[in-house]
């Protein structure tokens, strides 16, 4: 359940200590919210005993602090940005962050210099080898200098808004397997579904996922109308507004054989 989300953290450069930071908070406003006792306040001694979270990042946390005992560094990376970027000795006559060698001589300004200034722990060719795949500087190996690129820092045009889309969408469809989970018996279900099946040629995916495409788009469209006309019509009504998301998605991989057919083991 978590390997997608790791995936696009590491790959936005989201690194464990900043979720950890993220995942206390989100802990502790749950905890405050969702579990209290009836008639009491959620007590920080309380939110701790329940979430593991130690009392005092629960009293920071609860007063809109980061936790105490998470660093608020994004990152050595991030750090190295934020040196080249912020700190005069790290620009040129214009004020802008320098076209830095790779290597120099120690008394000279180099990327090499620039990350032993921050951390010995990581070889500078592994941070720029992270900072290359996230497309934030670039190497000319013809002069083997590096440039911080300014413009990785704006968002890529309607990466934001799709990022809102997933944030929302993945939400709500946690939120309704949840809700199955925890609810009594005799309560109803929300509506949660999917189709399934393995060890099907692609050629015949290509056609069920074109199908999909088409049933999801029509239902989504009769749905959607039916929902505007409901509001348009409810302008007036005095019972208390709820929100839906009604959602389909479609995922496709290659089958990873189990471990007795890799090995040529029976079927």
């Amino acid at each position: 359940m978590l390997r997608p989300l790791v995936r696009l953290m590491i790959a936005r450069g989201i690194t464990l200590p900043a979720l950890t930071a993220m995942l206390k908070q989100v802990f502790v406003e749950v905890a405050a919210r969702d579990f209290r006792l009836p008639g009491r306040s959620a007590s920080d001694s309380r939110i701790s005993v329940l979430t593991g979270v130690h009392r005092k990042d629960v009293r920071a946390i609860r007063d809109h602090e980061l936790p105490l005992s998470v660093p608020r560094s994004g990152g050595l990376g991030a750090t190295v940005l934020g040196r080249w970027l912020g700190d005069p000795a790290w620009h040129d006559a214009h004020g802008q962050p320098m076209l830095l060698p790779r290597q120099a001589p120690p008394d000279q300004p180099s990327f090499d210099r620039l990350v032993a200034g921050i951390s010995t722990d990581v070889r500078p060719r592994t941070v720029l080898d992270e900072l290359l795949r996230q497309g934030l500087v670039e190497h000319d190996p013809t002069t083997d200098t590096i440039r911080l690129l300014a413009e990785a820092f704006v968002p890529r045009e309607g990466e934001a808004a799709m990022l809102g889309f997933m944030r929302q969408n993945l939400h709500d469809h946690m939120a309704a397997a949840a809700a199955n989970l925890l609810a009594s018996p005799d309560a109803p279900r929300r509506l949660e579904r999917a189709v399934f099946y393995n060890n099907l040629p692609g050629t015949d995916v290509d056609r069920l996922e074109a199908e999909a495409r088409t049933l999801a788009l029509a239902a989504l469209r009769h749905l959607n109308g039916l929902a505007l006309e409901a509001q348009q019509a409810g302008h007036e009504n005095p019972a208390p507004k709820e929100r839906f998301r009604f959602g389909v998605y479609f995922w496709r991989e290659p089958v990873t054989p189990a471990p007795d057919e890799a090995s040529g083991g029976k079927p």
